[in-house]
């Protein structure tokens, strides 16, 4: 969500902006509610709601909306049907939300939900939708007329903390942090965990997993990649990672079979059920036969990804593949 609000806090530095905001779908579109784009007073577009002819007629509605200060409701037809003009055939339709943001209270608004999803709160944002108002954060739980106004709970980005920093999780930090999560790195040496081979992440903790699981206590959605350089630093992290008070969204552990069976066995000799150890991802990735440091980062992030938003996995060419 940090992405949206990130652009939306720049733009309005240098004069007014529309927040175009994914309120209402119908049917296969390319994007969810709650998906935003921010055009900017010269007509720059940052972000997507998809792309194509319908981005394209919100980009140029939005114009108008920089213009007068009118909000409005912009729908795009991507039905395909035959007798009125669509902008696609996804199948679906989607309701965008048109707002112009600008001056101080805009600026403030904007930056207090980027520095506090920064920090990993959760935040409630009031959208007024009958012209009666200008959005606002809620600090109790809001229950409103949904024809009135559009209320979401923005929550931070997910955290993944890659365990072992080095030449996987060098690639590991880029393609997961472009993919929408904030990164944590752990390694004991202060070779590897540093801000020269790990620019973009927010925690750089080059100390034994112990303590830098204590800094993260407080995390509320932590992704665990373990890509550690051998075997006992994977058993002492996924002990450590095993008994948080607050439950990992998910682990995954590199290695072998035999490695990662190796793992397990010991675990469960040490008394963990079996039941925490079948919630572990190990082998770490999806099947795509990577090699290199760079593909095997694109496989674990496909399984995060997955996981994050409950897909399968499968081909999206399965079930319309024609058999041979």
């Amino acid at each position: 969500m940090i992405t949206g609000f990130q652009p939306l806090a720049q733009a309005l530095t240098a004069g007014p902006v529309v927040l175009a905001t994914v309120v209402a779908v119908r049917g296969s579109v390319p994007r969810e509610v709650g998906a935003r784009l921010v055009v900017d007073a010269q007509g720059q577009a940052f972000n997507t709601i998809g792309g194509g002819a319908g981005e394209a007629r919100v980009i140029a509605h939005a114009q108008a909306v920089l213009q007068t200060g009118e909000p409005q409701i912009v729908e795009i037809d991507l039905t395909g049907a035959p007798n009125r003009p669509t902008q696609g055939v996804c199948g679906g339709l989607m309701q965008v939300w048109l707002e112009r943001w600008q001056g101080e209270d805009a600026l403030n608004l904007a930056q207090t939900i980027v520095q506090r999803l920064h920090a990993g709160q959760a935040v409630t944002l009031v959208t007024p939708l009958d012209g009666t108002g200008t959005p606002y954060l809620s600090e109790v739980p809001v229950n409103l007329d949904l024809a009135t106004a559009f209320v979401e709970i923005l929550q931070p980005p997910p955290l993944l903390l890659i365990v072992g920093a080095g030449h996987v999780g060098v690639q590991l930090a880029k393609v997961a942090h472009l993919a929408g999560f904030a990164i944590a790195v752990q390694d004991d040496r202060p070779a590897w965990a540093n801000e020269r081979l790990y620019p973009q992440a927010s925690y750089r903790l080059a100390q034994p997993i112990e303590p830098a699981l204590a800094t993260l206590a407080d995390h509320q959605n932590l992704y665990a990649a373990l890509v550690t350089r051998g075997y006992t630093y994977d058993l002492e992290a996924l002990t450590q990672l095993l008994q948080r008070p607050i439950p990992c969204a998910y682990i995954g552990m590199i290695g072998s079979e035999k490695r990662v069976r190796q793992v397990y066995q010991t675990l469960e000799q040490a008394g963990f059920p079996r039941s925490d150890l079948a919630n572990i991802y190990g082998p770490i990735g999806l099947d795509i036969e990577a090699l290199t440091p760079e593909e095997i980062a694109v496989s674990i992030t496909a399984e995060l990804i997955m996981v994050r938003r409950g897909g399968t996995g499968r081909p999206l060419s399965k079930r319309l593949r024609p058999s041979p």
